[in-house]
Formats: C-alpha cells, sequence, structure tokens
C-alpha cells in the first residue's frame, strides 16, 4: 500500500497538506501513533505515523515541530497523519518543518479514529495473504469474549499466542515495565525492555488505545522476528488495544476516587477528621494502618495532564500493590503508596522521564507517614520538595526527596521564586544594585567573607586586600543591612538572602568551602 492510495480512501477524509509527488508513492510497512516529541525509537522505516499532536505548544511551537519531524525524517517515515482534535487544525510550525524536511503531511479530521486508519492500512496490506497468516476464528472469537469479559493482558496474550507453540511475546510499556509475558518468558529488565524495543532483535508492534497517556502505552514485543505472521501481529495488537481501554476506563475511576482522596489531603474540606482520611484511603484499596509514601508530579504549565500518567508509570514499576494516583484540587498529581514503595520509585523516574524528553517531570517525596493522621503533613512536604526539584533542575528531570534538603542551601530550594526574590531584596537592599561598582564590590566581600566562616585574615588574603580594607567593607556591608556580621544570627540571615538572591543553581554542583577550614587562625 502507498501513501497516495490511503489519502485516497474516501472514508477516511484525509487531507493533503504537503507533499511532493514521489514521496506520495512511498510503500506504507505499517502504522505507529505517538505523541512523544521525540519518536524516533518507536518508528520504523516505512511506516506511516499517527500524532494527536499533545506535544506540540504555541510556545516553542516552531523548535517542537522541528525536532519531531526531524526525527521522523531519521526513522524513515512515510508519512505524518497529524490529528486535528487537539489544536483545532494542524499547526503552520508543524507543516513548514514537514516541508523542509521532506515528509509528507496529511491532516486528520475530529471525527476519524486512528484506529480506523490503522484497520485500514493492515487489511490492504495484508488482506490478499492466506488465511494461516491471520488469527483462526476460533481463537479471534475466544479473545473477544476474553476482552468481554475484562481478562487481563496476560491472559490474552497466552490465548493468542497458544495455537503456535512456544511463541515468547512480551507487553512493555515505553519505559520498559513488563505489563504481561507468555508463561516461561525470561524477565527482562526495565532498560534492556527500552533498548529491545528501539534497537532489536526482535519485532516491536505498539498497541493502539485510547485514552491513554503516552507513558503508559502498551507495546506488543517478540523476541523472534518470525514468531509470527505480520497481519497476526497487528490483529493482536488490535485486541490488547481494546483491553487496554478497558482498563484505562477503570483507571479513570480509581483517579476520580483518588481525587477525594487528595482533596481530604490538601485541606479542600476543612472539616474532614481522620477518620474521613481512613475511609477514602480504603476505598482506593489502601490499608488504614500504614506507613505510607506521599508522592507529586508536574510537568509544568501547558502540560499538566501529563504528570498524572507520568506518575502513574512510575509508581507501577515502583510496586504491583494497591495505590491511589489522581491530582489535587490544584491540578498536581500526586500518588500515596507504600513507604517501601518511595525507594524503587527513585530508580523508575529517569525511565520514565526519558519517554518524553523535551518535558521535564519533577517530583517530591515527602517523609513517610505512619498513619493516616501524618498523610497531610507528608503532602506538605512532598510538595516542598518538588518545589526544589523545579528550582535546582528546571530543565530537565528530577525527583527530590524531602530527606536530601540537609542544608540551608538545599532547604531554600523549596521555596516559590518570588518570596526568595522579596526576602533577598529586603535583606541585602541597596547591596544588590549591580550598576554601582562600590555596592558590587561589597556584595563580592560579603560572600567571601560568609564563606571564609568570618576570617577577617582569609577574606583578605582570597581578595588581595589589607585587613583594614576588609574591616572598613564589612563595616560599610553592616551599615546598609542594619545587620552584625559578629552575631551568628544575622550571618545566617545574609547567607540566606545571598542564597536566595537568583535561581539557585543544583546545590549537588554548587562549589562549597572547606569545612576544614575552622582549624585555620582567623
Amino acid at each position: 500500500m502507498h501513501v497516495e492510495h490511503l489519502l485516497q480512501d474516501e472514508s477516511l477524509g484525509l487531507r493533503l497538506l504537503w507533499a511532493d509527488d514521489p514521496l506520495l508513492r512511498q510503500e506504507i510497512s505499517g502504522v505507529t501513533a505517538t505523541d512523544l516529541e521525540d519518536p524516533a525509537r518507536f518508528v520504523r522505516r516505512g511506516e506511516a505515523v499517527l500524532s494527536g499532536l499533545v506535544w506540540w505548544s504555541p510556545e516553542d511551537g516552531q523548535g517542537r515541530a522541528e525536532r519531531f519531524v526531524a526525527a521522523l525524517k531519521t526513522a524513515g517515515a512515510a508519512v505524518l497523519l497529524a490529528g486535528e482534535e487537539t489544536h483545532g487544525s494542524v499547526p503552520d510550525d508543524l507543516v513548514e518543518a514537514c516541508a523542509r524536511h521532506g515528509v509528507p503531511v496529511a491532516a486528520v479530521p475530529v471525527h476519524i479514529m486512528f484506529r480506523a486508519i490503522t484497520d485500514t492500512v493492515y487489511l490492504r496490506q495484508w488482506g490478499e495473504l492466506s488465511r494461516h497468516h491471520a488469527l483462526p476464528e476460533t481463537v479471534r472469537v475466544r479473545l473477544s469474549r476474553l476482552v468481554a469479559q475484562d481478562a487481563g493482558p496476560d491472559l490474552i496474550l497466552a490465548t493468542a499466542l497458544a495455537h503456535l507453540g512456544r511463541s515468547t511475546a512480551y507487553v512493555f510499556t515505553p519505559a520498559g515495565r513488563t505489563v504481561a509475558a507468555t508463561e516461561g518468558a525470561v524477565p527482562v529488565p526495565a532498560h534492556e525492555a527500552v533498548a529491545l524495543m528501539s534497537e532489536g532483535p526482535g519485532v516491536t508492534v505498539p498497541v493502539e488505545a485510547d485514552a491513554v497517556s503516552p507513558y503508559g502505552r502498551w507495546h506488543l514485543h517478540l523476541p523472534g522476528p518470525d514468531d509470527a505472521p505480520p497481519r497476526m501481529l497487528h490483529e493482536i495488537a488490535a485486541i490488547l488495544g481494546r483491553c487496554q481501554e478497558s482498563r484505562a476506563r477503570r483507571r479513570a475511576a480509581e483517579h476520580q476516587v483518588a481525587d477525594e482522596l487528595g482533596a481530604l489531603l490538601a485541606g479542600a474540606d476543612a472539616g474532614a477528621g481522620t477518620a474521613a482520611v481512613e475511609g477514602a484511603l480504603r476505598t482506593c484499596g489502601l490499608s488504614a494502618e500504614g506507613p505510607y509514601g506521599v508522592v507529586v508530579a508536574g510537568t509544568g504549565a501547558g502540560r499538566e495532564g501529563l504528570a498524572e500518567g507520568a506518575l502513574a508509570e512510575a509508581v507501577a514499576h515502583a510496586t504491583t500493590g494497591p495505590v491511589a494516583v489522581g491530582r489535587l484540587p490544584d491540578g498536581t498529581a500526586f500518588a500515596v503508596v507504600p513507604a517501601a514503595a518511595t525507594a524503587p520509585l527513585k530508580e523508575s523516574w529517569p525511565l520514565v522521564a526519558a519517554c518524553e524528553p523535551s518535558t521535564p517531570v519533577h517530583g517530591g517525596i515527602g517523609s513517610p507517614a505512619v498513619g493516616p493522621r501524618d498523610l497531610t503533613g507528608a503532602l506538605a512536604e512532598a510538595r516542598y520538595a518538588l518545589g526544589s526539584a523545579r528550582t535546582t533542575k528546571p530543565d530537565t528531570s528530577a525527583l527530590t526527596d524531602i530527606a536530601s534538603l540537609t542544608g540551608l542551601d538545599t532547604l531554600l530550594t523549596g521555596i516559590p521564586a518570588d518570596v526568595r526574590t522579596a526576602y533577598s531584596r529586603t535583606v541585602l537592599g541597596p547591596l544588590l544594585d549591580t550598576r554601582n561598582a562600590s555596592f558590587a564590590a561589597l556584595l563580592q566581600t560579603l560572600e567571601t567573607f560568609l564563606a571564609c566562616d568570618g576570617s577577617w585574615a582569609r577574606t583578605a588574603e582570597a581578595m588581595h586586600l589589607h585587613v583594614n580594607s576588609v574591616h572598613y567593607r564589612i563595616g560599610r556591608i553592616e551599615h546598609f543591612t542594619g545587620r552584625d556580621l559578629s552575631r551568628l544570627y544575622d550571618r545566617l540571615d545574609l547567607r540566606a538572602a545571598l542564597l536566595c538572591r537568583t535561581d539557585l543553581p543544583d546545590p549537588a554542583t554548587r562549589d562549597r568551602p572547606a569545612r576544614s577550614s575552622k582549624a585555620r587562625a582567623r
């Protein structure tokens, strides 16, 4: 099947936005659906790529479109089929990027489901093959019955492949979590599963399902590329898609219940007590006794909806037991999990974040909550840790544990930026006027003096000044700030103001004075 054959199918209503005639005669080898901004590792040569354009936003729209289309070109995609539902139309930035890179692009009308396009491609592509290349009718009927009965992916996978003998197959998420596997299949660590899907060996078929987070979308993987005919694999993937949609509906209901728990913990219901929290925990399937871990997550302005999916996938890596994943009243994603799950959660975070490298996923973990009455405090700590993660690594994904904020420099990272700025201006006053050379010199002297633990001699040595000059400058600093640098508390105030002066760098990489300096002469 060629690109032009797909565009000529009137039942789909695809509208060509750009293509050179020779490109329309490219053969389509398959279909993949993605809303990752960098989909290269999941796209195979010759595939038609379906995208709802969730990854695109008006901010940096040209840059996002450029990265997305460049990835399609590198992977050898035959055509981009862009959905109009998310933004009302296909952005011009995307069409222009496709023209620059030579990737045909067509618009998918709002009323057309992606599955209809997938079915059209595969029915046309393998329609002439003999019946033994498709699922036997008896197996197909049995699988449909299992889906109607809400059977899990393990049973569906085993039933679909039973007639082939000892075929090995897996269902992975983009972050490498194993959702299902055939009996006897060797367990695959998450990082190895990610490599298998992107580099092989074997064959990977995307499972298309509506209302599924890009972080949790399934992929059917067979280690042996010839273990099953292509048409059969895509039929199995389609059935798995129905299974995942059913599970997604159940998960949506569970998340609504978790939202109610989140409202209680966030204090939206001021009259709610411990008994109400215990009841909400039991409704979510969690023990009313604890201990618990509380985690919050965010993906930045304009992409808040992704945070819940990312957090749910990270939690699924960390534990298979009951959890509560939902949103707080302000839209922040949160999870209440068994306390023991927070350690493996830190290991899975980078894998989940790598599914969408252009969207930083920030998270925070609070102290373990012994019981229900401690959950509100643990949530407040988790939100503070989230603020720290956003401050220290605004452009990259990070998960911060409140237990890691053990110094003044790290503690301050959790304070909102506007509060830090206001405090710095109040305490340092005119010293922040960098246009004045005298004030700039005083500010540098203050930083050096505090870094040298208040040693006049070492400050003078570090700044190549006479000690008397240091005394004079410190006196001027005390005059302008109203602080006495011989007092420990005033030194702490000024040190905190310096740390709050601008967005704080990563505490792990900040230079600190050697502790051994205490032994040196002042």
